[in-house]
């Protein structure tokens, strides 16, 4: 049916027949065939095929014989689909009489031929297409007339061919080919749409009343059955296979429809089987007489099922889909499999197995063979097909796997038992007896039934290479599957080694995919097959063993795949574990095992008589027995990576729930979460840590995520504290001061650590003790020893710059032995944060300022100027760094007690005794030093004493609470949580800050909740607080900074000033007489210039420098005349002038010019960089003005009033 051609019938008139032109033109008709691309839109379809190619069978219409009516379905393509008509004639005369009467009686006969369509073909020569008619001819052509005549629809079924012999030109048969496409897809399309209706037609007398539903399953469904399965040959012969397929798919539709209706009468037996029936090829649709059958209405549900899947696999194969063949092949050949199954006992003794078996071959083969005429497969594709035919493979394996446990050949035991397990042998009617003359014809099979070494060689075969498809498909968890199938079989013959190596090697393939059935499998005919071998319980035996416990625990309720009693076996096992793992060399770790899971309780407490911290453990014992463990730990780990271990030793650990008491040595408190834990079963040490990988958590704990374990802290323990010391010194080393309290312990010894972020170290050899008790220093820390209870043991430890952190975090570490139990080594380790940075900043300006005197001449209430400049003003301003504020109690500036003398330093009183440094306003202190014998070489320091605002604060807290508890007799428990109440009040609101730095008051609301047992104390406190409370040097300690200051030298120290010159005849009048000065009044002015070398080095008071001066233009309010800019020579306490005069450009108050002095490079020599000295420069005349009034004057103005009104 594959090869069946669409038939197109010709018909003409004898005379053309006759003629050698009718030869030419049947030779290049045929020539053009077959068609392609045909585009064909169905009516009952919604989409468009597309025919790529169509074989067409020209054949004579009077070849055909009649049509008469058949109750056999034939196909659409058995029949003509389209009938031509050639004529040649160009005379319409002709046509008229002789050669209409001719096409009359062609289309007559091909009228009555039901789903076919007809084409009048008129060939005429080239050059007689184009004639021209005569304008007002009345007659028309040849064709027209044809048109006219044929054409009674709106077709047109007339195609004109300008054609001579030997012509091949396609563009000359392009209309006549197009004329057939349209032709033939008509025709089909009729037929199918007609073929469609009879096949709706059928099933819908299904339901109707009266009717007898075995005769009409008889009558009518097996009709229906050949309808379609023509139709589908039809859409077949035409290349459209898709459309085919459906047509087989819908068969199959009505087959499950009536198979699920349960009435098979129509079809006879299930199956009918003959010679062969178990070896011939599956998808052979040509192996029996199918058609035959279905039309004789005797086929059994057998054979149709295996004809339709030959017949929708040989489509498949057309469309080269060999994945949907083998994916069909496998339903059927299973689910047929167990309906066969069901009459097994009236079948040939292992026709299914050996069906089966022969079936799923001859796909693998079938499609091997089929693969010549695909395109390559490449990527998931192969991967796929590989991966469907390993199906094949296996099924075909499965097979063999019951035929051998039915023979004997296998054990009845897993792996080889589950195949068995899935074949269900009840059948659901009484079964005829088994004729004992029908035999398999399998050659294979029965080989391997008689013989046991040819069925292992035939199981091996077929299990590699089910192997091979599934590892070429990249499926390695089946092709696992079938290792262990193998291993199974040489354990079974005796093939020990082998099997205990597969079986040892196979589990750690099957865990990644979560076979856990299987991989427990394994792991216990390894146990056994070691067992046998009698070989050591080494390490190897071990992990074989705790592989096998962990797919235990991990699905103790899935079905096992031994025969053992699973929970004696786990028993015997678990003791047997312990007796090797005694006998081992050396510790044996292993990792995140699940046999143990573990939560940490919230129930944690400190002992009352030592340093010691207790945990609550809840560790669930998964296995079905008990099991005895030498130690039990957990590491709880800290914010700051501090590590806790708590430990319970020699302990019996039941089934199920174990709540387990641990302790640990330590003074440390806070929350920490749980890292680790080991459990030590002799020298199995089972470890689970929280952040490993792969399942680790639910071994850990039955929560998801960490657990924070609140250790609380006992104020009796041992603790250390880490701050900076009261006095620093900048320049100097810096150091920490190490403060550690014994609480109630008697220590022994104790050996302090300390680190600290990259860069920064610690110099422990150099520390200093400042209270009683012994230390040794070293390297790497510091040893303490014999400290007494209730004792505090301070110890500055210096330490590298820390200049670039505002605060460093110090991992302190302590371990130490008491006096009461000296064997015990107790922990304490922590964190402190310490704020390294200087709360205040100071900078420094200096001012160089000399004597006042006279200059003669003058007059002293009016002229004044610095002659020789021996003072030095500093202005010390002290900021703060953050937003704290900071109490200043002195700034003192100091010399060295070894100083030279002849420096005196004076200081000015500040207007309060504290003063306030606060972000936005800073604090000055103002220092003169006066120096008799020139520049101060030795370095000054400034001290100062400072507190931050908290501290005084926290310090007025206590000390109000420790007073309000004094007058009401309470204990100091209750004062440390009111304070701790009130300080975490006063950090959460600024509010009262402001308050506090003016007066002094604090004020605490009465809102603040401090509990029942705190309101007396606390309204007290309120009270105390509340009142006045200037700042005083005398509350809370105060630190002190001390600064390195260097008094600054310089060069060159000159005074300039400008002096106005009273007229002549004005010198000896007092300033109160001296004349006015007026607005453009040109005056006389000198400037003069004093330098002093005094803040020189000594040998360089008697060098000579040279100095340029230069007036400042104020073009808007002097007019500036004279010698504005010159160079001058200076020494030590010597005067330049220079006279100007200056011109008032406006009435006023009018400063006068700046004067400009800098001093010029040194001379050099000539390769030498040339020096410039330093200088400073004062203007006396800064704070001056001169009072210039405007020029006085008469004018006179005539403005005019208007005239008067009447």
């Amino acid at each position: 049916m594959a090869n069946q051609r669409v038939v197109v019938t010709y018909a003409a008139a004898q005379s053309f027949q006759s003629s050698d032109n009718w030869i030419h033109f049947l030779a290049a008709l045929r020539s053009l065939l077959p068609l392609r691309n045909l585009h064909w839109k169905p009516t009952s379809r919604p989409n468009l095929r597309t025919v790529q190619e169509l074989d067409v069978s020209l054949v004579p219409l009077d070849s055909l014989r009649d049509e008469h009516t058949s109750q056999v379905p034939v196909t659409l393509l058995e029949k003509p689909l389209l009938n031509l008509y050639v004529l040649s004639c160009e005379d319409a005369e002709t046509y008229k009489t002789t050669v209409k009467k001719q096409i009359k009686d062609w289309q007559t006969s091909v009228n009555q031929r039901k789903n076919q369509e007809w084409l009048i073909i008129h060939v005429v020569r080239p050059d007689s297409k184009n004639v021209d008619r005569k304008f007002f001819s009345m007659k028309g052509s040849v064709l027209d007339k044809i048109k006219g005549d044929f054409n009674i629809d709106k077709r047109d079924r007339c195609v004109q061919l300008p054609w001579s012999t030997g012509e091949q030109s396609p563009a000359v048969w392009a209309d006549l080919i197009g004329k057939i496409k349209d032709g033939l897809l008509a025709a089909f399309d009729t037929a199918v749409l007609a073929r469609e209706e009879e096949v709706k037609r059928s099933e819908g007398q299904r339901h109707m009343p009266g009717w007898n539903f075995c005769t009409y399953f008889v009558l009518k469904v097996g009709c229906l059955c050949c309808i379609l399965a023509n139709l589908a040959s039809s859409f077949e012969g035409v290349n459209l296979f898709e459309d085919a397929l459906q047509q087989y798919n819908e068969l199959e539709a009505t087959f499950m429809n009536v198979l699920g209706e349960k009435n098979m009468s129509w079809f006879g037996n299930l199956i009918n089987p003959a010679p062969k029936d178990d070896s011939l090829p599956l998808l052979s649709p040509s192996k029996k007489s199918y058609r035959e059958l279905i039309l004789a209405n005797t086929i059994s549900i057998f054979d149709l099922r295996v004809y339709l899947l030959a017949r929708q696999s040989m489509l498949l194969n057309k469309m080269q889909q060999p994945i949907e063949i083998c994916r069909k092949a496998i339903l059927f050949l299973s689910t047929f499999g167990k309906r066969l199954r069901e009459v097994e006992m009236a079948l040939p003794e292992y026709f299914v197995e050996s069906w089966i078996f022969s079936s799923a071959l001859s796909v693998v083969d079938q499609c091997g063979a089929w693969a010549s005429s695909w395109l390559e497969l490449e990527g998931i594709a192969l991967a796929r097909y590989n991966a469907i035919k390993g199906e094949l493979l296996e099924l075909a394996k499965s097979q063999l796997d019951i035929l051998g446990v039915k023979v004997g050949h296998l054990p009845p035991k897993p792996p080889f038992l589950m195949a068995l397990q899935t074949v269900s042998t009840t059948p659901s009617s009484p079964l005829p007896e088994r004729n004992p003359s029908q035999r398999i014809s399998k050659y294979e099979i029965m080989l391997a039934i008689g013989d046991i070494e040819a069925f292992y060689d035939l199981y091996c075969t077929i299990s590699n290479r089910a192997i091979d498809a599934y590892v070429k498909a990249g499926r390695r968890k089946f092709a696992l599957k079938l290792h262990g199938c193998l291993a199974a079989l040489d354990n079974h013959r005796g093939r020990l080694s082998n099997a205990l190596a597969i079986f040892s090697s196979l589990p750690a393939h099957y865990a990644p995919h979560m076979w856990t059935s299987l991989e427990s499998f394994m792991l216990s005919r390894a146990i056994d097959t070691h067992a046998v071998l009698q070989k050591p319980r080494d390490q190897e035996w071990i992990h074989l063993l705790l592989g096998f416990l962990k797919t235990y625990v991990n699905e103790p309720t899935s079905e096992s795949l031994t025969s053992h009693d699973i929970n004696e076996y786990v028993t015997k096992l678990v003791t047997a574990l312990r007796e090797a793992s005694e006998k081992l060399d050396s510790d044996l770790p292993h990792l995140d095992h699940p046999i143990m899971a573990l939560e940490i309780t919230k129930d944690t407490r400190c002992s009352q008589d030592e340093d010691l911290v207790y945990l609550t453990v809840l560790i669930h014992n998964r296995l079905p027995c008990d099991v005895h463990v030498d130690k039990i730990g957990v590491v709880l780990v800290g914010e700051d990576t501090t590590r806790l271990k708590f430990t319970a030793e020699f302990t019996k650990l039941v089934s199920g729930r174990n709540y387990l008491v641990l302790t640990c040595p330590t003074s440390s408190h806070g929350t920490y979460v749980h890292e680790s834990v080991e459990i030590r079963i002799a020298r199995l040490h089972f470890q689970w840590n929280r952040k490993s990988g792969g399942g680790a958590g639910d071994a850990l704990t039955s929560r998801k995520h960490a657990i924070p374990v609140h250790l609380p802290r006992n104020p009796e323990s041992l603790d250390v504290q880490l701050c900076l010391p009261p006095n620093t010194a900048l320049g100097t080393t810096p150091k920490l001061h190490l403060t550690i309290s014994s609480g109630r312990n008697d220590l022994a010894t104790a050996s302090v650590r300390l680190s600290a972020p990259a860069g920064i170290t610690f110099a422990f050899v150099n520390s200093e003790l400042h209270s009683e008790g012994e230390i040794d220093t070293s390297e790497d820390g510091i040893s303490i020893f014999n400290v007494p209870s209730n004792s505090n043991v301070i110890i500055s430890v210096p330490h590298s710059d820390a200049t670039r952190f505002r605060a460093i975090k110090i991992d302190v570490s302590i371990t130490y032995k008491t006096v009461r139990d000296p064997a015990l080594e107790r922990t304490l380790r922590t964190s402190r944060i310490v704020t390294v940075a200087l709360p205040i900043a100071v900078n420094v300006e200096d001012f160089f300022r000399g004597e006042r005197q006279v200059i003669p001449g003058l007059d002293s209430s009016v002229k004044l100027r610095t002659m020789f400049v021996t003072r030095l003003f500093s202005r010390f301003t002290i900021s703060t760094t953050t937003q704290q504020h900071v109490r200043i109690s002195s700034a003192r500036l100091l010399s060295a007690p070894d100083a030279e003398q002849g420096a005196k330093i004076l200081g000015c009183h500040p207007s309060h005794s504290v003063m306030t440094a606060v972000p936005d306003r800073p604090v000055s202190y103002i220092f003169c030093i006066e120096s008799d014998r020139g520049p101060v070489s030795d370095p000054l320091k400034l001290v100062i004493s400072y507190r931050l605002l908290r501290e005084e604060v926290e310090a007025l807290v206590n000390k109000a609470v420790e007073d309000a508890l004094r007058q009401l007799s309470q204990e100091s428990d209750v004062g440390t949580k009111l304070v701790q109440a009130i300080i975490e009040y006063l950090e959460c609101d600024a509010s009262w800050v402001e308050l506090y730095n003016t007066t002094g008051e604090l004020i605490i609301p009465s809102s603040l909740d401090v509990g029942e047992e705190l309101e007396e104390a606390f309204s007290s406190v309120q009270k105390i607080l509340s009142q006045p409370n200037p700042p005083s040097p005398s509350l809370g300690p105060w630190r002190e900074m001390t600064i390195p200051v260097d008094v600054p030298k310089m060069n060159i120290v000159a005074d300039a000033w400008i002096a106005i010159q009273p007229p002549p005849q004005a010198e000896e009048l007092p300033r109160s007489q001296l004349p006015s000065i007026y607005a453009g009044q040109a005056l006389s002015a000198t400037v003069y210039i004093t330098a002093s070398l005094h803040w020189n080095d000594p040998e360089n008071k008697r060098q000579r420098y040279r100095m340029r001066y230069d007036v400042e233009e104020r073009t808007k309010d002097w007019l500036i005349c004279g010698r504005k800019r010159g160079d001058f020579l200076v020494q030590d306490k010597s005067t330049f002038s220079v006279c100007l005069t200056l011109i008032a450009l406006h009435h006023g108050h009018i400063e006068l010019p700046k004067v400009e002095v800098k001093p010029l490079p040194l001379d050099g020599e000539e390769d030498v960089p040339r020096v410039l000295p330093s200088s400073d420069t004062h203007q006396s005349h800064g704070a001056e003005t001169v009072l210039v009034l405007p020029r006085g004057g008469r004018s006179t103005f005539i403005v005019s009033m208007g005239t008067k009104r009447v």
